[in-house]
């Protein structure tokens, strides 16, 4: 979650669309932006090629960059809209904060079948505990495909390499976690490891 933040540009392709959120220091943009983030396993990838993952990541990157027109808009979509299944027309009160812009659409034509399912369940269920998140006019810009690395640096029960003594792949970026939390907790399993093995 960014309070008084915005959703922004990370692409780092040519050809393709990747969003973010993020939150300067003073937090006081007009809007507030979260991910809503939906698993992704092997069993998803189009085949058991090592780079399979970023080949998917890169297929629905494409697809948000023709849908929102080939210029690195962004494609986005009202909640009302995304949870009736119909493509957004117009803008209400809130006014996205993505640069250069965004395009509306349906953004069910640039993600996975089962993601947009799992997305529309989660929005509802988020709105039961959290009343408000469903705003009928908020804007959902897509797509977010880099939370987690689509690949994984192998590591073995004491949390090294299992390649190369003394690396620990760890976090985000080595494929063990989806998110700060988890990529923090996965952190302390490593340092823990690391103690345990110098003691």
């Amino acid at each position: 979650m960014c309070p008084g933040g915005q959703v922004i540009a990370a692409s780092s392709e040519v050809g393709g669309v990747v969003t973010n959120g993020m939150s300067a220091f003073s937090r006081n943009k007009p809007n507030a932006n979260s991910a809503i983030l939906v698993s992704i396993t092997p069993d998803d990838f189009p085949d058991d090629h090592p780079l399979a993952g970023i080949q998917f990541q890169r297929k629905w990157e494409q697809a948000a960059f023709k849908l929102a027109g080939s210029d690195y808009n962004a494609p986005a979509q009202l909640v009302k809209d995304f949870l009736k299944a119909k493509p957004s027309k117009t803008l209400r009160q809130l006014q996205p904060s993505y640069k250069p812009g965004i395009q509306l659409c349906d953004l069910a034509d640039c993600l996975p079948a089962y993601v947009v399912n799992a997305m529309r369940e989660g929005i509802i269920a988020f709105d039961e505990k959290l009343p408000g998140f469903a705003m009928r006019d908020a804007v959902i810009t897509g797509v977010e495909t880099r939370s987690s690395a689509p690949v994984r640096i192998l590591r073995g029960e004491d949390y090294q390499s299992t390649n190369t003594a003394g690396l620990y792949p760890a976090g985000e970026g080595a494929g063990y976690a989806g998110g700060i939390i988890s990529a923090a907790v996965d952190g302390i399993k490593v340092a823990e490891a690391i103690s345990a093995k110098n003691d």
